[in-house]
């Protein structure tokens, strides 16, 4: 019972996908990481089967492209976008470590937030208008990666917070099992993206992988660690990652 409110836990929180209501316990939320990639398999089935649906019908590029770019978003409620623009307003403050979580923290939206959200968007819609049917069950396969890339780091790097949800879900987690089964959940998309197309394949997990580096970097020098928003910022560059080198 507690594993199967976990997985509610994690389709409730991380998506907008209709859920039970279920009061969070210490037992009930051992296994939410665990399941933050099954988000992904959504999202990635979703991403395939809507695309593939546009494309035999003789969609328009522009059309096309848009429903693609709004589609994760619509799935899992903004939730990683939130931690991305969080996070670029407060990368962007160039303040110490304790004003940028303090930014991380307000939940009012700066005008770097703003632009990046745009040029985020922008170069979206760019890259779904390059994207052919063959380049779908790649791109599928980037919402799992990203999300078990996410969990892992959730689990493994520092944080930078003793609060959040981050936080919670680090500390209530069995975190051997968990890493154990995110490490899966980043080898078994990673394999299929290649096996499906070994060049598109190689140089997407090549990106992501420099992604996920980058975000190491990046969340201990600047932050301490990591939280919920940084996990949401790399979530989201991961994918535009993995776009951008299907694209490629």
């Amino acid at each position: 019972m507690a594993i199967l409110q976990s997985l509610i836990i994690a389709l409730s929180m991380y998506s907008k996908i209709p859920m039970p209501r279920i009061t969070w316990t210490q037992e009930n939320t051992k296994h939410v990481m665990c399941f933050f990639p099954v988000v992904g398999i959504i999202t990635g089935v979703c991403v395939w089967g809507t695309g593939m649906l546009l494309l035999r019908n003789g969609c328009k590029t522009l059309l096309f492209s848009s429903v693609m770019t709004v589609l994760p978003i619509a799935v899992n409620g903004g939730i990683h976008m939130d931690g991305l623009l969080d996070t670029i307003d407060a990368l962007s403050s160039y303040g110490d470590r304790e004003r940028k979580l303090e930014i991380l923290k307000d939940p009012h939206a700066g005008a770097f937030a703003v632009i990046g959200a745009c040029c985020y968007f922008v170069l979206c819609l760019g890259l779904w208008s390059e994207v052919t049917a063959e380049m779908l069950p790649v791109i599928a396969c980037g919402y799992v990666l990203s999300r078990g890339m996410s969990g892992f780091a959730v689990l493994t790097f520092p944080s930078a917070s003793k609060k959040g949800l981050a936080r919670t879900f680090k500390e209530g987690t069995r975190k051997l099992h968990a890493a154990v089964l995110l490490i899966l959940y980043i080898l078994v998309p990673a394999a299929g993206m290649i096996l499906l197309s070994p060049g598109r394949g190689l140089l997407t997990v090549a990106g992501a992988l420099g992604i996920f580096a980058c975000y190491r970097v990046t969340a201990v020098r600047q932050f301490g660690g990591v939280t919920g928003d940084l996990a949401g910022y790399f979530l989201q560059l991961c994918e535009l990652a993995v776009l951008g080198c299907v694209v490629i």
